[in-house]
């Protein structure tokens, strides 16, 4: 990708408490794609300690435009040209602490586009990530209705299928310098909030999948994954289905997902369930 010059623009500030009510209304304007910051603010609000990042804003006229939020991921929201400088610039002098740059397609290239001379070689950059939404309606596929919620108790049970699946997607392994402790300790999080589902035979994970981020209108379908002795039989699509029947029948809330443009046999499966594609993400991954 060619690498982009940094020109002079207006700067990108932190936001803070009193900037919440603009900030909710900015990310309210399409909830699937903003449904990542937004289940965050609606938890956290907009202290960077209980946000776990910094949430920059940038303003034209004195109304706040664009965001990008700045913790283990880079996320852009609603980032226009001018605001997509302002970020990279202040990307550029804080340095690389990210994981991931992640979000809406354009936005996301064109951050690299400015910080790839600064910040080294990525690991891997998906460019087409189509982003997927079931709306208002129950899903065309029957649902697999053995899947269920996990119990906390099943955390040890879940977790070899949760570190495959990390590991099969992400390219390494959630185990890092600190033993995997907080890799767990997300999966526990989401066990205990519910949305962690499973399909579990003679003890054994067999298919998994959870809902990651969630909002008032929205919640996003990750990690799904089923065991490789069981792949091509259809547990997805209904693992999927059922998961997606929470979320729209018994949750009020419209499913999205998102997944690889190369991802031909899932982008098939979500499509019989009655997903629809809405938009494009894309991801740079250190």
């Amino acid at each position: 990708m060619m690498t982009r010059l940094l020109s002079p623009s207006a700067a990108a500030r932190v936001l803070g408490q009193a900037d919440h009510g603009e900030v909710l209304d900015l990310l309210g304007r399409d909830p699937v794609d903003n449904v990542f910051i937004a289940s965050r603010v609606a938890t956290a609000g907009l202290d960077p300690w209980q946000l776990g990042g910094e949430l920059w804003g940038f303003h034209v006229g004195g109304r706040l435009t664009s965001l990008c939020f700045s913790g283990a991921n880079l996320v852009p929201v609603s980032a226009t040209p001018e605001a997509v400088r302002a970020f990279a610039d202040r990307a550029r002098k804080q340095g690389r602490r990210c994981s991931s740059i992640v979000g809406p397609r354009e936005p996301v290239l064109d951050l690299w586009g400015y910080l790839g001379a600064h910040w080294g070689a990525p690991r891997e950059i998906r460019s087409s990530q189509p982003v997927m939404s079931i709306r208002e309606s129950s899903p065309t596929v029957a649902p697999d209705f053995r899947i269920r919620p996990v119990r906390p108790v099943e955390l040890d049970a879940l977790m070899p299928a949760c570190i495959a699946m990390f590991t099969e997607e992400v390219g390494v392994s959630p185990i890092g310098a600190d033993g995997g402790h907080g890799y767990r300790q997300r999966v526990a999080e989401l066990i205990g909030a519910g949305r962690a589902f499973a399909r579990f035979e003679a003890g054994e994970v067999v298919f998994k999948a959870e809902i990651g981020s969630m909002c008032a209108k929205v919640g996003q379908i990750q990690g799904v994954w089923v065991h490789p002795d069981r792949r091509g039989h259809g547990l997805a699509t209904q693992g999927t289905a059922a998961v997606v029947d929470r979320l729209v029948r018994g949750m009020n809330r419209s499913a999205s997902l998102y997944v690889n443009a190369y991802n031909t046999p899932a982008r098939a499966a979500y499509r019989r369930i009655g997903f629809r594609q809405v938009g494009r993400y894309a991801t740079v991954l250190f």
